[in-house]
């Protein structure tokens, strides 16, 4: 089928004409004076495109016709012919159907009402299932009625919408000509319904949590502030669902999950925009063994919903998301990096340090040893762990919400996973003693005063919830855009939120 053309339209760059716009608008004018609504209310339309061509692919020979009669409704993507004989290609989602327009059945006024419309109008369309004579599955109109007049035009077919920044900018276009747009968010669709289906049949409880908190607390980022006016307060936008997750086990909820938005004022990069989508959830009785192989599960039933199996092309390397992924200790992980087979966390932080600038990473005075074995494994290791890796036994300076390893106290039961050399969660055994706890805090609240900004305040609501008593706990967390950009084998998070955070748009 042949496209339009579409003259003056949008190529994503530098926008349509001026004269292309003004011709649809003196159109939309004559409608309006012709007495006819551009913008109707209570359309009937009863037939998905889906559905019409889903009964109807195997049937009907080529120049036959049913007497089966439809109502369907789609936007005009394309069109051909002209005079007596007009084909219109109506979309709907990523389903498409002609539309046979003919002279002697809908008469010279429908015709020419006909010609008029545009490339990116909203069409309704009734009349009979047929065949073309050259095969093509239609919709023999006896009414056509434009429902939603497009002023602007669509990029060109041909070259589509070609400005990346416009594509993130301007969702809308970019879903309404680019198929892969659409992949990459039913994808995200099936990836949270799988996640929620999965937590359900486990006896997980979906709650819903504060948004805007008295104090920004559950990790360790930089919160956006903002100020309540009634009660004269400053709140911040979550950085984390964690604390009244838990809170609501330490009130006798054993299993519940959140799938929610939440917001760090920090940078924008290809893994990173300020406000992205994030499951928590927290089971009661479990540690970190347990939860790792929930995590493992998760993506699993994540990939077999979104794309149908659990071996995927990611940037053109294979990634095998399925059996038992194995488990390597952040210290020996940072040890086979740096060549030290001495390395240990009763190291002083000024050898830590002479390490690092040996190996070219950066490092502060006032960071600790936990903290400088972090930094080497994030600069040296993490970007190297392609295939699925759990990461495990994370430093107790730089897990603040973390229990203590029972075997090991200088780390804790913390965990990673690492796929395609990115970080895709966080889990741990959670922390269950306030008064370790509140040691943490404090720690926390020291950094912050010697101006860690993404340090955490002490949470007073959350430790008189601990200091009411937890079980012990196992909780995760997962970026669900990190999860979706892997299964869509996309490169940057831009690509899987609808509306991403952008700079300013140039004048």
């Amino acid at each position: 089928m042949t496209s339009a053309t579409n003259e003056g339209s949008d190529d994503g760059g530098g926008g349509p004409r001026e004269d292309a716009l003004a011709e649809r608008r003196a159109k939309l004018q004559r409608l309006r004076d012709a007495g006819i609504d551009p913008y109707p209310v209570g359309v009937r339309v009863t037939d998905a495109l889906a559905d019409v061509n889903a009964a109807w692919d195997r049937r009907l020979e080529a120049g036959e016709e049913s007497e089966h009669r439809v109502a369907v409704g789609g936007r005009l993507v394309a069109r051909r012919g002209h005079g007596k004989l007009t084909f219109l290609v109506l979309r709907e989602a990523d389903d498409e159907l002609q539309a046979m327009t003919q002279l002697d059945v809908l008469g010279e006024q429908a015709m020419a009402r006909v010609a008029d419309l545009d490339v990116g109008d909203w069409v309704a369309v009734t009349g009979r299932v047929v065949r073309t004579r050259r095969g093509e599955l239609s919709v023999k109109a006896d009414e056509v009625t434009l429902i939603g007049k497009s002023l602007r035009p669509l990029p060109d077919k041909w070259h589509g919408l070609r400005d990346t920044e416009t594509r993130f900018r301007r969702r809308e276009i970019d879903l309404t000509v680019n198929a892969d747009a659409r992949r990459v968010f039913a994808i995200r669709a099936k990836v949270i319904r799988a996640l929620r289906a999965e937590l359900d049949d486990r006896g997980y409880v979906e709650v819903e949590t504060p948004v805007l908190h008295t104090m920004a607390g559950g990790a360790l980022a930089r919160p956006f502030a903002t100020h309540h006016n009634a009660l004269d307060m400053p709140l911040y936008l979550r950085i984390a669902e964690e604390l009244h997750l838990k809170r609501l086990v330490a009130g006798g909820m054993p299993r519940v999950y959140e799938i929610g938005r939440v917001f760090r004022n920090e940078g924008l990069s290809p893994r990173h925009n300020p406000e992205f989508t994030m499951l928590e959830c927290y089971q009661a009785y479990a540690d970190y063994r347990d939860i790792m192989a929930l995590t493992q599960a998760l993506v699993q039933c994540a990939a077999l919903e979104a794309v149908g199996t659990t071996t995927l092309t990611y940037a053109g390397r294979c990634l095998e998301l399925g059996g038992d992924w194995p488990q390597r200790t952040l210290l020996e992980l940072v040890g086979e990096a740096t060549g030290r087979v001495d390395l240990d966390y009763d190291l002083p932080p000024a050898r830590l340090r002479e390490i690092c600038v040996e190996h070219d990473v950066h490092a502060e005075g006032s960071w600790g040893t936990g903290k400088l074995m972090l930094e080497l494994y994030e600069k040296l290791v993490e970007h190297t762990l392609w295939d699925p890796t759990f990461v495990v036994d994370y430093p107790v300076e730089v897990s603040p919400l973390a229990r203590r390893h029972r075997d090991d106290p200088r780390v804790t039961e913390r965990f990673e996973p690492i796929l395609a050399g990115r970080e895709l969660g966080n889990a741990f055994s959670e922390l269950t003693d306030p008064i370790d706890q509140r040691a943490r805090f404090e720690a926390q609240a020291r950094a912050g005063a010697a101006g860690d900004l993404e340090a955490m305040p002490v949470d007073e609501d959350y430790l008189r919830a601990m200091e009411l008593g937890l079980p012990p706990l196992g909780g995760l967390g997962i970026g669900v855009d990190r999860l979706v950009m892997l299964l869509a084998d996309v490169q940057t998070i831009r690509d899987v939120i609808l509306f991403p955070t952008l700079r300013p748009e140039a004048e």
